[in-house]
């Protein structure tokens, strides 16, 4: 049962790489920019690179891509695939996610293929904890973390909790496939609660400095702009306070208790120091 794991250099999949090769099962990794030749060329914008890729494959861990969703399905389909595992985004819960940036693109790709005839589970986690990665350079610096919501809440996951889940409904698609999880962490912190377990993770003080939209906009650079940014900010504003509803699901799904946005600091604190 060769499983094919699309995005295998993200760290979702790179952990479940990882697990699925410790339970003894055979994985097929793939990346649209290849890094060595025991990863396969699936490039999620370029139908030309399915057919290579699935073939063989009955399972398949699948980004959120919506460009040709619904080609990569009837690809699939043709391929002999049974069960298809879509990484999405708690985003699509929102009421119009056609009207939502962040959103579009995963509802797009959920529906293409919860219309296609392979099985489909699609898992939506909100934060994940390696957002935190944002806040490296400033840190490392000893420069104030400037947020324009430093007390809106995140439920972030650890990757390798998401990528737990992922495994067991790969492994399992006839008792856990063909469903939608959300898939959040243990707790709802604020990001100023994140910057103190940073804190004293590094031991030292990191400073959280208040902006307003505008700045934060300004300093996030071309990568985060237009209505892409006001959506991600609106998002924090509607969070400013409220804390975030979370779900037991990693903990049914695999048998153990989600992991904490501290371990996940504890993991990777040489990147703050």
């Amino acid at each position: 049962m060769t499983i094919l794991v699309t995005g295998a250099r993200g760290a979702v999949a790179t952990a479940l790489i990882g697990l699925l090769r410790e339970r003894g099962l055979p994985v097929r990794p793939a990346s649209s920019t290849p890094a060595d030749p025991s990863i396969v060329r699936c490039d999620l914008r370029d139908p030309s690179t399915f057919a290579a890729a699935l073939a063989g494959a009955k399972s398949v861990f699948l980004y959120a891509e919506p460009a040709h969703a619904r080609e990569f399905a009837r690809e699939a389909a043709d391929a002999g695939v049974e069960h298809i595992v879509l990484l999405s985004s708690s985003s699509v819960l929102t009421p119009d996610p056609d009207a939502d940036p962040l959103a579009r693109s995963h509802v797009e790709a959920e529906r293409a293929l919860t219309a296609a005839p392979v099985p489909a589970t699609l898992l939506r986690p909100g934060a994940f904890c390696g957002n935190a990665f944002a806040w490296a350079r400033p840190i490392k610096a000893g420069e104030p973390v400037a947020l324009p919501y430093p007390q809106a809440h995140v439920d972030a996951v650890h990757e390798a909790d998401l990528a737990a889940v992922a495994a067991a409904v790969l492994t399992d698609p006839g008792t856990l496939g063909g469903r939608a999880y959300t898939v959040t962490g243990p707790q709802s912190l604020t990001f100023a609660d994140q910057i103190g377990v940073l804190s004293r993770a590094i031991g030292r003080e990191i400073v959280v400095k208040r902006i307003s939209r505008q700045e934060w906009k300004a300093q996030a650079g071309p990568y985060m702009e237009g209505p892409v940014a006001d959506a991600l900010l609106d998002y924090w504003e509607s969070r400013d306070g409220r804390p975030a509803e979370l779900t037991p699901v990693v903990e049914e799904l695999t048998g153990r208790p989600a992991r904490t946005f501290a371990s996940w600091v504890e993991e990777h604190r040489s990147a703050f120091r």
